[in-house]
């Protein structure tokens, strides 16, 4: 079978990205998601032009790198793509072939399936829900099953997690979204697992900041106000590991300087607030969790957020200087586990900024809103925030954010 063509009007497509996480909600890998063009919805004729679609695009216009960061891509097949020779082009080191749950298992497809699996393949069935006779097949020959805990209830999820047990696969648990789903899915041994509750937060009330992340955000506080150096470099001195990395973040190549610096003061002075900003934003998510090795993937989606929206506003200085704040900012209620609002008590950040965080109201409220809508892989009213730049514009924002993430999680943040 040929290569099926990716759809002609490339601009009117772009790809979703959610994360994977393993047992300990480390970043394991990701699943690249087809979006169609005026709406962040998988709308598409043709499942088949789907897959080529996204296929084309990250092998030829984003490139694998820079688009998975060193981590394993799951890409959705339905029976002509996985009978298509256009898969070969994949790497199969860097891709994990999921099977969508419309392939029926005829002897031809398990063929199929099984020659892709001897030749070095990861393969993955999608959307399984209950133990069936007729699915025997393939399991035989997968690595890995998705299991839809949405379709099930606690009996049935229990049931199914032990049939597959009986067999050498590894079952990632998809559409978690609560903390309970979460715990309850570990409890019957799911090594692997997906949705929305790894990027939402679990409010707790009256939680305390731990003294690392208070020092973070009283530093960010100063920034934002324009307070004196010496102000902050008192704060800085509370945490003295901070102090060490600001240090080596300023001596390193990337900065470009030529003398070495050694006090905070000239590497505030060198660094420039701006750029010292940005980074505790970002250390704020880096900071490890108890039980978890980085990366993170609220580091990853804070990241490609901020960066997202900052390339939204590029050339708009004013909505520029915002945009990455509100994006990183966004997510800090996911990362502390405390109301935004009271978080946002201690900050002096702009009132267009805490308009858009607590109402998602102004420019900055709809960048974020689109922004979250490509995040969560729904929402129908994103054809209407894109109009507001542009699909064309969007894409390249969404591209760069992507890659400009990665280089932050692979500089050890």
């Amino acid at each position: 079978m040929t290569v099926p063509s990716p759809c002609a009007e490339s601009e009117d497509f772009f790809l979703g990205r959610q994360s994977i996480v393993d047992r300990g909600q480390n970043l394991h890998a990701f699943e690249l998601l087809f979006r169609s063009n005026r709406r962040n919805e998988a709308a598409v004729e043709s499942a088949t032009a789907a897959t080529a679609t996204v296929i084309h695009h990250a092998l030829n216009e984003l490139g694998l790198e820079s688009l998975l960061g060193g981590y394993r891509g799951f890409i959705n097949l339905d029976a002509d793509m996985l009978m298509s020779d256009a898969i070969e082009l994949l790497p199969r080191g860097k891709v994990v072939l999921e099977i969508l749950e419309t392939v029926t298992p005829t002897p031809e497809i398990v063929k199929r399936c099984r020659e892709l699996r001897d030749g070095g393949f990861t393969l993955a069935m999608d959307d399984f829900v209950r133990h069936e006779a007729a699915l025997a097949p393939l399991l035989d020959v997968a690595h890995i099953v998705k299991v839809d805990i949405r379709m099930l209830d606690a009996a049935g999820l229990e049931r199914t997690a032990r049939e597959l047990r009986k067999r050498p696969l590894q079952l990632l648990a998809e559409k978690v979204e609560t903390a309970e789903e979460f715990r309850q899915c570990l409890a019957l041994g799911f090594g692997l697992f997906q949705g929305y509750y790894f990027a939402q937060p679990e409010i707790i009330s009256g939680k305390r900041l731990a003294s690392s992340e208070a020092v973070l955000i009283r530093l960010l506080g100063l920034l934002i106000a324009d307070a004196g150096t010496p102000d902050i470099e008192k704060v800085l001195k509370l945490d003295p590991g901070l102090s060490v990395n600001m240090l080596r973040l300023v001596n390193s190549v990337a900065t470009g300087t030529a003398v070495r610096i050694t006090s905070l003061a000239s590497a505030l002075m060198v660094l420039g607030r701006r750029q010292v900003q940005r980074w505790l934003q970002l250390l704020l998510f880096a900071r490890k969790p108890p039980g978890t090795v980085f990366p993170s993937p609220l580091l990853q989606l804070a990241a490609t957020r901020g960066r997202f929206m900052e390339l939204l506003a590029a050339g708009d200085t004013a909505l520029e200087e915002y945009a990455f704040l509100t994006g990183i900012m966004s997510l800090i209620d996911a990362l502390l586990g405390m109301p935004l609002a009271e978080i946002l008590k201690g900050l002096p950040v702009a009132p267009q900024v805490r308009e858009a965080l607590l109402e998602r109201k102004g420019t900055l409220g709809r960048m974020l809103l689109l922004a979250e809508a490509i995040d969560r892989d729904e929402t129908p009213e994103t054809g209407a925030l894109i109009s507001s730049w542009g699909m064309a514009r969007v894409n390249r924002a969404h591209i760069e954010a992507l890659r400009w993430a990665n280089n932050i999680s692979k500089a050890g943040l």
